[in-house]
């Protein structure tokens, strides 16, 4: 059986999934990792990678190698997204990260980050017709299906991190910053024609701001350790979850279980691009995903390596929440 890593280092988070798989195109996860490292942190207006922020994310890196090197034969791809995308010292970070895995980092357009997104969905949710958000650190990415089909893909640059760190207070969140960046995510739909076709449309949505989401509804019904891959969620309760939110200090929403006290300052920024949207495009319902970009490649990968379609996993993964509650 082929072995093959990817990591995915994201404005917010870096993480890492081992897996293998046969010539029939079956595969099995073998082990999930992820570490918050805030990359994207104080960047700016000039677009700087901090040097805490590089630090911590080589740290993470270096995690990573050691779990990679316990396999004698191992294919690993690693992609940046966002935050490294618009670094202007990407040049000196990518040298840094390549010396601390032996491996290049790849960073990849926001149309192809969407693309991987979709594969990664459309491969383990019955979807036929939907938005995909994906809300990371530093954009979302957004892809219409319809009949199952990609139709259209936007990468806008607008996440948890950035929207934090430009409109909104990391403590409690005043009205006036709330409008602010509630009019910046109206701008930015705006400019996306394409999302008049979407209307009525569920949304699918990942990223760690969106699970957490979702995995704070389960906390409330008091559904422990269960994924939340497909889980469903309607527009009215998803609101009301962030009215919570939105109503508490840091230290308050820290607390809240289902919400990870590393996530506690930027959560409001990370939920935002979700709500604006099911006013948007008038969506009653929101089905959340555990599988994404990583995925996404992994199926590639599958695809042009044994010719054969994805196969179901051999374990079926998706019974049990494989993303650290604290993360």
């Amino acid at each position: 059986m082929a072995k093959f890593a990817v990591i995915d280092l994201g404005s917010n988070s870096v993480r890492m999934t081992i897996s293998q798989y046969e010539k029939d195109g079956q595969y099995e996860i073998l082990g999930r990792f992820q570490e918050m490292v805030r990359l994207s942190a104080g960047m700016g207006k000039k677009r700087v990678l901090q040097p805490d922020a590089i630090d911590r994310t080589i740290q993470a890196v270096k995690n990573f190698k050691k779990e990679i090197d316990a396999y004698d034969e191992i294919t690993v791809r690693a992609v940046a997204t966002a935050a490294v995308r618009q670094a202007s010292n990407q040049k000196e970070f990518l040298s840094k990260f390549q010396s601390a895995l032996d491996q290049p980092l790849e960073v990849i357009p926001g149309l192809q980050e969407a693309h991987y997104d979709y594969l990664g969905i459309i491969e383990t949710l019955p979807i036929e017709n939907a938005l995909i958000l994906d809300t990371g650190g530093a954009s979302s990415e957004m892809v219409m299906v319809r009949d199952g089909q990609e139709i259209h893909a936007v990468s806008l640059p607008a996440g948890s991190v950035n929207l934090t760190e430009t409109y909104l207070e990391k403590d409690k969140v005043t009205a006036v910053s709330f409008f602010r960046a509630i009019t910046a995510l109206q701008r930015l739909f705006t400019d996306v024609a394409w999302l008049t076709e979407v209307r009525n449309f569920p949304i699918v949505a990942i990223g760690g701001s969106n699970r957490t989401m979702a995995k704070i509804s389960r906390r409330k019904q008091e559904m422990i350790g269960l994924s939340i891959h497909g889980y469903h969620l309607p527009a009215t309760e998803a609101n009301q979850i962030f009215e919570e939110v939105l109503s508490k200090n840091a230290k308050e929403r820290g607390e809240m279980p289902g919400l990870a006290k590393e996530r506690a300052d930027i959560i409001v920024g990370g939920m935002l691009p979700l709500i604006k949207l099911f006013q948007y495009i008038d969506s009653d319902q929101v089905i959340f995903s555990q599988s994404g970009l990583r995925e996404g490649i992994l199926f590639e990968e599958i695809q042009k390596i044994t010719g054969h379609e994805v196969q179901d996993p051999k374990v079926d993964d998706d019974l049990v929440d494989t993303e650290n509650e604290d993360i």
